[in-house]
């Protein structure tokens, strides 16, 4: 019965990580669609009225704002700004966890967290992410439940019982979210240290 509590449990949790970050960002797609829908009606009253003129016109204004918005953070200034405004975001909670885990699956390579990794637990290798360094050398690592890869345990080993995987962030989330089919690449990645 309590497996069957934690399964139904880290199954719903991992599905949350997944469809709330979505849910989320297509409503505040559609609430800047709404916001500015009473701009470009003017616009809109000239197209044909077969063509959905407004929520066209909208979805692509909100996208070119967000492309601006994205072209101006890699400015000098706008990286300073940034810089800020991660600092007053860092004060909330789970924050930092969250920002390293949504550049590790755009393809950040830099990030610290999060490295794939295969570790000893008993007389397995089993899927894990490096999470942080201790200052006496150990490992704080998360294994994945799988089919779920955002819940799992967090379990703190000896650095010799955690395998680094030479493979990307995206491929070992695959692989555990496939129920383990790719593994053999991770095993045929994994560093000898």
């Amino acid at each position: 019965m309590r497996l069957a509590r934690e399964f139904i449990t880290s199954t719903i949790v991992g599905g949350l990580f997944i469809v709330v970050p979505v849910y989320l960002a297509v409503l505040l797609l559609l609430k800047g669609m709404q916001s500015v829908g009473a701009l470009v009606r003017p616009i809109a009253a000239l197209l044909p009225d077969w063509m959905p003129a407004e929520g066209l016109i909208s979805l692509l204004l909100v996208l070119a704002i967000c492309f601006i918005v994205g072209m101006s953070v890699r400015t000098q200034s706008g990286r300073a700004l940034r810089a800020r405004m991660e600092g007053l975001f860092e004060k909330l909670p789970g924050y930092d966890l969250l920002r390293s885990l949504t550049r590790q699956l755009a393809g950040d390579s830099d990030q610290k967290a999060w490295k794939p990794a295969l570790a000893e637990i008993e007389d397995a290798l089993v899927p894990a992410f490096i999470i942080e360094e201790l200052a006496d050398g150990r490992l704080t690592i998360f294994v994945p439940s799988v089919p779920t890869p955002f819940a799992g345990a967090v379990y703190i080993l000896d650095r010799a019982r955690v395998h680094l995987v030479d493979v990307p962030f995206t491929q070992a989330v695959r692989s555990i979210s496939r129920w383990g089919s790719g593994s053999s690449e991770l095993v045929a990645a994994m560093r000898k240290d």
